[in-house]
């Protein structure tokens, strides 16, 4: 290897330099969560001020990310941290709905302290919402680092880019997959290895809708595959166990599919 290949290295290096590594990124997160739900960590506030005064800082802290990594050199990054921040009673809000579905919906949860500081599914929606939120004010990158990071974690990989509505049940919830264009009505339940994607995959498609979209009040059971942008499952639908859907169904539809199974008994 010559000395040009070195130093397009070295370049690349020092214009990296200064960007937060993911994990302070998703640090940064974990103290917005933190304040917001205090079942996740060790410290407390002893008054509404300090809290206040934290979240005056991680706006800050969140300004300065945006200014680390350079990927929009046009934007004004204290205008759209406060935005963010103004955001945040109505995030805590909706983490809030997804925290009643879990409890609700699982009888294996004993309270919602468990679901808060426990729940995977949680803990992906909570990154979820937030990337979300920094997607919604076209903040790059940091929303695909923070579910990224999520993901890691979990194995719930969500795209910031999906819309996803009130009371989000995910239960267990390893290997489940929702697409950039899915959209996702409320009181939603999706159990593991779902997946929500795209019948192909496609540069040129990047500007369409690729996924499909799911009405309120489904449940889908672990494994079910849903592809393609124009398929619609209809609200109060039940998609059963490792089914395969490329088309629409109608509402209050139940999908299933009956493998034959055979048992055979050794006398011997």
């Amino acid at each position: 290897m010559d000395k040009d290949f070195y130093e397009h290295i070295l370049k690349k290096q020092r214009l990296v330099e200064a960007v937060p590594s993911n994990q302070e990124i998703a640090d940064w997160a974990h103290r917005v969560i933190h304040l917001l739900f205090p079942e996740q960590a060790k410290y407390s506030f002893t008054s509404a001020q300090q809290i206040k005064d934290e979240f005056a800082v991680l706006q800050d802290e969140l300004c300065k990310i945006m200014n680390a990594t350079q990927a929009c050199s046009n934007c004004n990054n204290d205008k759209v941290a406060q935005k963010f921040f103004n955001q945040i009673p109505k995030l805590y809000e909706i983490l809030n709905t997804d925290i009643q579905a879990i409890f609700n919906g699982d009888p294996a949860a004993i309270t919602e302290f468990e679901v808060i500081r426990t729940y995977p599914g949680f803990y992906a929606i909570m990154f979820y919402r937030m990337a979300h939120a920094l997607h919604l004010l076209a903040v790059p990158l940091l929303p695909r680092i923070l579910t990224e990071f999520a993901h890691s974690h979990t194995g719930i990989d969500i795209h910031p880019g999906a819309q996803i509505g009130e009371y989000f049940h995910i239960d267990h919830g390893t290997g489940i997959v929702i697409g950039e264009t899915c959209e996702i009505g409320n009181n939603v339940k999706l159990y593991q290895g779902v997946t929500l994607g795209a019948l192909s995959v496609d540069k040129s498609m990047a500007n369409t809708k690729r996924h499909p979209t799911v009405e309120d009040g489904v449940v889908i059971y672990s494994g079910a595959t849903i592809l393609g942008g124009k398929t619609i499952i209809g609200q109060n639908s039940v998609i059963g166990g490792n089914v395969w859907l490329t088309k629409s169904i109608a509402p209050g539809s139940t999908v299933y599919h009956t493998p034959e199974i055979t048992v055979l008994v050794n006398n011997d």
